[in-house]
């Protein structure tokens, strides 16, 4: 392969992304205009990756419904579009883009994010000059992707079977759980997805066969002492010294939206995290608590997709159920259409099962909840917003609301 090919292998490829405001297709887009393809793209709302993708000089269209660029363009379409929208699946982008480096892929139900941050923080601050796809805002490397000379590390999603296209030359397996259920009919299916995918893989890690480090993170939480050891494994794997990689991966401070600290009013502090799956949430809340000392600890939640509450209602109460007070809001659909008789109160409702007399309050609306809380709250007390929707909202107007 020549420089040049090294330097931009995408030159003279025309890109148009469906759905380009999605934490993953934001920075394919990002990665592929790096590499010499013209990129643009059509979302139907605003996010906040867009930031970046309009910083790398990529024209974005924002409107009910795309403008469709001309035969001369190849089409990629994110999963959320898939069924509305003619083109190829961004699986087969994120494949491609995967092939053309040395890669190392992060997959599992839960951690993902952060440890694909871990590996690419680390290897930033060692000078190597990474690339990296990951699904959230890491502020310490400027965004969720950059298009590096070094090794590329890319978090692996299997909601939509799409890490199993991917052939890197080192694969993570943090962990397997039935997540999304409009895809795997059980358990044994996702595992087989995973058993067959890291068959093709020269090099594997796998979270089950390690130890949690005991190393000062800045990260809370016995899950995210899992998520460095995986780290530092992959990075020993790519040939990173342990005690070098050690020594910076213990200064990274997270991705946007894991356990982030929004702000604090009358000694009142909030946060905000992204879990959306019960075991996420139960993890969440054991590092809140012990954050929280004497403090007692509030949750917002919102449950995200229909099919995940209709089937996992109970074990959302269960994890919540740690808390001292919970708001319920309404479903945040993301790609689903409405389910009769399917709604948040579900997970109320088998929370008061669970902690019977308990503050529990179905707020359909991110403004009940805030109602409901500032009344509630004292100083000393932890708030978290929980949910992968757009519960990230009720955390500033918690605050406010305090002022």
């Amino acid at each position: 392969m020549t420089e040049a090919r090294e330097t931009a292998p995408l030159r003279g490829r025309r890109i148009w992304l469906a759905g380009i405001g999605g934490a993953g297709m934001s920075a394919y887009a990002v990665i592929a205009k790096a590499w010499g393809a013209d990129v643009s793209g059509w979302d139907k709302a605003k996010t906040p990756y867009l930031e970046n993708v309009r910083a790398a000089g990529i024209a974005v269209e924002i409107a009910p419904e795309p403008t469709q660029p001309g035969a001369e363009w190849e089409r990629y379409v994110s999963t959320a579009f898939a069924n509305r929208i003619e083109g190829r699946p961004r699986a087969d982008l994120l494949a491609e883009i995967v092939s053309l480096r040395k890669s190392i892929v992060v997959s599992g139900a839960h951690g993902k994010t952060t440890t694909t941050g871990m590996i690419a923080f680390t290897l930033d601050r060692l000078g190597l000059d990474p690339a990296f796809i990951v699904g959230g805002e890491i502020a310490q490397l400027g965004g969720n992707a950059r298009a590096g000379s070094g090794w590329l590390v890319v978090e692996g999603d299997e909601s939509d079977r799409s890490v199993a296209a991917l052939r890197p030359e080192i694969a993570v397996l943090l962990n397997v759980d039935l997540d999304h259920h409009t895809t795997y009919a059980s358990l044994a299916e996702v595992e087989q997805l995973f058993e067959e995918w890291l068959a093709r893989v020269p090099k594997v890690v796998r979270v089950e066969e390690l130890e949690p480090v005991d190393l000062p993170l800045e990260l809370p939480g016995e899950h995210n002492r899992y998520n460095a050891a995986a780290a530092l494994a992959a990075l020993e794997l790519a040939g990173i010294d342990r005690a070098a990689a050690e020594k910076a991966i213990v200064e990274y401070r997270g991705a946007g939206r894991r356990f982030e600290l929004r702000g604090e009013v009358r000694g009142v502090r909030v946060f905000d995290d992204y879990g959306h799956h019960p075991v996420e949430v139960a993890a969440t809340l054991v590092a809140a608590r012990a954050e929280a000392g004497e403090g007692r600890l509030a949750v917002v939640f919102q449950p995200h997709l229909y099919s995940r509450t209709r089937y996992l209602a109970r074990e959302f109460a269960a994890a919540l159920a740690a808390a001292d007070a919970v708001c319920v809001s309404e479903i945040y659909a993301a790609r689903e259409e409405p389910v009769a008789g399917i709604s948040g109160k579900l997970v109320v409702d088998a929370l008061a099962e669970i902690r019977p007399g308990m503050p529990l309050a179905w707020t359909p609306t991110l403004e009940d909840a805030v109602r409901f809380l500032a009344g509630w709250v004292r100083a000393g007390d932890l708030v978290f917003t929980v949910g992968a929707g757009d519960v990230e909202k009720a955390g500033p107007m918690l605050l406010a609301a305090l002022s």
